[in-house]
């Protein structure tokens, strides 16, 4: 019975945070705690809380292999996502090579490198530029990462790399991208076998110390968007499992042809910050999926409107923000919600152009009352 069942998520913020009110509303007693620091300190929580359901909402890489380890062993607990996609989502170098050469999966030209010598040497030989990043996940993505356009800098990309985590770095030919998405992916079990289901491709923006920007749908060619859930369901099936999981994929253009081409980035059995955009957009969130699918219940992922966020995180105390809030919620079909130091502004249009410039708007309010506020200090 699900009013009966304890879930335990591993991992606090945000994303856990409204997680727990999904499995809440659901009936379930369920609660987050900061993710465990070893073998022991699982071992307690789990005697602790006593769940029926574990639910990790941390990369494995925070979490240690000793802790990976014994999730596997808990007999007594469900444990959600799988101890094995745990691990090899974490593994940057073990998961893109499955992908590329077992699943045969499309992915950006990619190489691996254990020191700066390797790296240097990989430089010369694939050319410039070159996107590097830590071989290991961490809970911040984009930790570590730089793109490579000098040979003499590769002993700065080597170190920043590795400074955010492991030891070994992978090197990336960088493909010309018109577009960054994201294919929200839920696994259920029905009666025969495992089922997949697709949310609208959701679009993203990043800049070098600016704001995350999403919106949902990301608009493509129907063979871009075939392309896309062929290529998540196939890699969310080898993970294996049941949930939520965030499959990142490029949108490219074949240098010959001129057509469009789909290239897998990478997967996260888990929840991410670009799926925040599904609580307005949505009937289920991403959020109320994970919760359903873990417990078994009916999903859809049916989109009800075009939707955009942005999130920044303005220099300001709750005081000031607040007092912007009137300001923001007036602009149409708006929202806000404000965690710690992370502001996300949301809303919704009859088109997804309308949806950006209108979040864009109510981020643009924040922002200068945070402005107002540093300069008033």
């Amino acid at each position: 019975m699900v009013d009966r069942t304890t879930v335990l998520v591993l991992g606090t913020g945000e994303l856990s945070s409204e997680l727990v009110l999904s499995f809440q509303r659901l009936g379930t007693r369920a609660t987050a705690v900061p993710a465990p620091t070893g073998a022991a300190a699982l071992r307690t929580l789990i005697d602790r809380h006593t769940p029926q359901v574990v639910v990790v909402q941390s990369p494995a890489a925070d979490l240690g292999a000793d802790v990976v380890q014994a999730l596997a062993g808990l007999e007594e607990v469900a444990v959600f996502p799988t101890p094995g996609a745990l691990r090899l989502a974490s593994d940057r170098e073990a998961l893109r090579t499955l992908a590329a050469n077992e699943l045969g999966l499309p992915t950006a030209p990619f190489w691996f490198a254990g020191s700066v010598d390797e790296l240097t040497a990989v430089a010369e030989h694939a050319g410039l530029p070159l996107t590097i990043t830590p071989v290991t996940h961490a809970a911040n993505e984009g930790a570590g990462r730089s793109v490579l356009s000098r040979l003499e800098d590769v002993d700065v990309a080597w170190h920043r790399a590795v400074a955010a985590g492991g030891d070994r770095v992978m090197a990336e030919t960088a493909v010309d991208v018109t577009a960054e998405f994201t294919m929200l992916t839920v696994r259920t079990q029905g009666q025969a076998g495992p089922v997949v289901q697709f949310c609208e491709p959701i679009g993203h923006r990043h800049e070098t110390g600016g704001p995350l920007e999403l919106w949902q749908p990301q608009l493509l060619s129907e063979p871009a968007l075939d392309a896309a859930r062929s290529i998540a369901a196939r890699i969310v099936n080898k993970l294996g499992g049941t949930g939520l999981f965030t499959v990142d994929l490029l949108l490219g253009a074949d240098p010959e042809s001129g057509a469009e081409e789909v290239y897998f980035a990478t997967v996260h059995p888990m929840l991410t910050g670009a799926g925040f955009v599904t609580t307005r957009s949505q009937r289920l969130s991403q959020f109320d999926l994970h919760a359903r699918a873990i417990l078994g219940l009916p999903v859809d992922t049916i989109m009800i409107s075009p939707a955009a966020g942005e999130v920044s995180r303005p220099a300001a105390d709750r005081a000031a923000l607040g007092r912007a809030l009137p300001d923001a919620l007036a602009i149409a079909e708006s929202d806000v919600r404000l965690s710690g130091e992370v502001c996300v502004a949301l809303a919704t249009a009859p088109d997804v152009v309308r949806a950006r410039d209108r979040a864009h708007q109510v981020a643009a309010v924040l922002n200068h009352s945070a402005a107002i506020n540093q300069a008033g200090t």
